[in-house]
């Protein structure tokens, strides 16, 4: 019998103004600092056994350029992390600095609406660089940090760029506010594209949520306020990891 394989955790740092914050909903009205370093939490993180992290510049999504690639830069340098890095990759110029300040994956979100063809470029110059967000706003794709709404699909985005492998599937309605995930969803979505690592995000409020994802079998899940707030201890994620 094969082993069912187990969930990866990927914790989340979103940035603003160099702080570790977490918005409600996506509203950076709602925001709240949880550290004022990043990479003390992203030390943390590592010290639990975490190998990965998802960190976005918010300044750089609402900026539309990245802004806080010295963040990036301190933590590739002080850590072991690989780390994914999103926020105002609009440009090849953009992508090669994200590239360069020692990301591992770049999350190119708005791009696959506003400028497909250049993203379809990107997943050939860069292979396996590219992770796809997909970020929903009433079950249409929001850009530009979450501020516009398109009259995209997931379907109509995921389906586009068949060489990204990995995609972040993110429910802005749900993102922040710990009131769990929307399991029925996930579970449609990674049953619809079962060569692709669908990512849960958004709404995770318990250990409970990763393990229902894990049996429905999803493969990776970004958690962020949930682990700020308390309800899901580095401990707990520790010992899975520990178990894996």
């Amino acid at each position: 019998m094969i082993a069912k394989k187990k969930i990866k955790i990927i914790p989340a740092i979103d940035i603003i103004g160099g702080k570790c914050v977490r918005l409600t909903k996506g509203d950076y009205a709602q925001e709240k600092v949880y550290d004022s370093s990043p990479l003390d939490m992203a030390r943390r993180f590592e010290d639990c056994g975490i190998s990965s992290l998802h960190l976005v510049d918010l300044d750089g999504a609402k900026a539309s350029s990245p802004v806080n690639l010295d963040t990036l830069e301190k933590i590739k340098t002080s850590t072991s992390l690989k780390v994914e890095f999103g926020g105002g990759v609009k440009s090849t110029e953009a992508l090669n600095s994200v590239i360069d300040s020692g990301a591992d994956w770049v999350i190119t979100g708005s791009v696959a609406v506003t400028a497909p063809q250049l993203l379809e470029e990107w997943t050939v110059l860069f292979p396996g660089k590219i992770v796809l967000g997909v970020d929903l706003k009433d079950g249409h794709v929001a850009t530009r940090g979450w501020l516009d709404k398109s009259t995209h699909s997931y379907s109509d985005v995921i389906t586009r760029f068949p060489a990204v492998r990995r995609i972040i599937v993110t429910e802005i309605s749900r993102d922040g506010t710990l009131q769990g995930v929307d399991l029925c969803f996930y579970e449609k979505v990674q049953a619809e594209y079962p060569d692709k690592e669908i990512t849960v995000s958004g709404g995770i409020a318990s250990a409970s949520d990763i393990l229902s994802l894990e049996d429905a079998g999803l493969k990776s899940v970004i958690v962020g306020k949930a682990i700020y707030e308390g309800r899901i201890s580095l401990k707990w994620i520790s010992d899975i990891i520990g178990k894996q």
